[in-house]
């Protein structure tokens, strides 16, 4: 097919379900491409030989290459295009911003919408779990290596998958009873299903990661006495310590963290009430402050628990919020609502210590900031009090302390992040690698993937006495 043809051909849409349907239940939202959706979606591609998209990924995955065996029908081989780069496709399809990464570089979209990359990424790893159990990828001969993860999150998966296939023997360390960190206690079920989260982990471990859960490093052993056994270590930690406001009345009976609130429905399942009768309020009025995906995530989740109205209270305008454009776009479908240009300034209780009410301050915008946004600047003299029963705190996440505090000659920054290079994960520690949010505090899914096989690449070369590459071979390779 001719490129003006491909270029005629619209964008797919994905089947959901209705949102006056969804906003009571626990099930994914979109149902995802039809074999025939898939393929004249694929078709669009215009398989450009420099393949801009590639730029976008932090993996670097094969776009064009996955994308024309798709287009041909041939959907296994769509399959090893796709995973010799992404060992967690059926997750990165469902929750990278893929808008902001590969399809923004997308050459059809410069005249049209970009090709779907990410649903049909869904699309190839949902039709291998369909399949059956997934066939394996060559692993190298043991080299008589042994690696410690520290961390089950999409870092600490991705450095483990890389590393095991090249021959190390690799021990992912988990501190909860779960595997696969903010992927299973962050993101709602809504979102990723968590059965698809298991199937990831557990292909993993078909190819010989050994998985310890209920494991805290920091407690039960030190990063020090880890590498008494092993030859080196990767941290994987994430960011899931909570920030707050530091506004008055943060400390009352139904304020939450997002992290609390959102473990306590995903990974402890309350939304799976009475069958799992994990404590969490269930506020009929409920407020949460802050304007990223974690934020929309909470709002979406208080509907389902049975809120009769879930705001967003937002001290910027919506086209300044950091969520992606489809989680705002399903959370107004569902029937949040956007308290914007409002700032929280306390949270008012009554003589029992439960919240009862938020009084926020309004703002306008201003002159640009450093981030380029206009400035919310308070309009004097205009408050609201919004009348609540429970509160989520969703303003971002920081390191949690335990490993620098625990680990010798371990250099941070003033943030409490680990000092690593972004690119190979070295840190100041002989034999210590990190990546992910532990290095760069609170991001994506997949640039923590990325981050974690970057590492893992590093980590071989160190083992193996495999010198750098150059610059000039650097160069070459892209």
């Amino acid at each position: 097919m001719k490129p003006k043809d491909r270029m005629k051909i619209p964008r797919q849409k994905m089947p959901e379900q209705d949102p006056k349907v969804r906003s009571g239940n626990f099930e994914e939202v979109p149902f995802g491409y039809s074999d025939e959706q898939a393929i004249a979606e694929a078709t669009r591609c215009l398989q450009c030989k420099k393949s801009p998209c590639r730029n976008g990924c932090p993996v670097s995955i094969n776009i064009p290459g996955f994308l024309k065996e798709i287009s041909e029908n041939n959907f296994d081989e769509a399959v090893r295009a796709l995973k010799e780069d992404n060992s967690l496709p059926a997750v990165c399809g469902r929750v990278c911003p893929q808008e902001t990464q590969c399809e923004e570089l997308c050459v059809v979209g410069k005249k049209g919408e970009p090709v779907a990359i990410g649903r049909l990424e869904r699309f190839c790893a949902d039709y291998e779990r369909s399949r059956g159990e997934a066939p394996l990828p060559p692993i190298a001969a043991k080299t008589g290596k042994k690696i410690a993860i520290v961390g089950s999150g999409p870092a600490g998966l991705a450095c483990a998958g890389d590393l095991v296939k090249l021959g190390h023997d690799v021990t992912i360390f988990e501190a909860l009873h779960k595997t696969g960190g903010v992927l299973v206690y962050g993101i709602p079920e809504f979102r990723l299903p968590k059965d698809i989260v298991q199937a990831e982990v557990d292909y993993i471990a078909r190819m010989g990661v050994k998985i310890v859960t209920n494991y805290v490093v920091g407690m039960i052993k030190t990063v020090d006495e880890l590498l008494e056994e092993f030859d080196a270590l990767f941290v994987g930690t994430g960011a899931g310590a909570p920030k707050f406001l530091g506004i008055p009345g943060e400390n009352l009976n139904g304020v939450y963290s997002a992290n609390e609130y959102l473990t306590r429905s995903n990974l402890m399942k309350a939304y799976l009430f009475p069958e799992y009768d994990t404590p969490v309020v269930r506020g009929k009025n409920v407020a949460v402050l802050g304007g990223g995906n974690v934020a929309m995530d909470s709002a979406r989740t208080a509907l389902r628990l049975g809120a009769e109205n879930s705001y967003i209270v937002y001290r910027r305008a919506k086209e300044q919020m950091p969520a992606r454009a489809e989680e705002i776009h399903h959370a107004e479908e569902e029937g949040v609502q956007l308290r914007l240009l409002m700032s929280p300034l306390e949270a008012i209780g009554n003589d029992d210590g439960w919240v009862t009410g938020l009084r926020c301050q309004k703002m306008e915008l201003g002159e640009p900031d450093d981030s380029g946004r206009r400035r919310p600047v308070a309009i004097e003299g205009e408050e609201e009090i919004i009348a609540v029963d429970t509160v989520i705190v969703a303003i971002g996440n920081k390191p949690n302390p335990l490993i620098p505090k625990t680990t010798e000659n371990l250099e941070v920054s003033k943030w409490g992040t680990i000092n690593a290079d972004e690119a190979t994960g070295i840190t100041s520690k002989e034999g210590v690698f990190a990546g992910g949010d532990i290095v760069t505090g609170a991001a994506t899914v997949i640039l923590a993937m990325g981050a974690g096989k970057g590492a893992a690449a590093a980590m071989h070369r160190y083992l193996m006495g495999i010198p750098e590459p150059t610059e000039e071979e650097t160069l070459d390779q892209a």
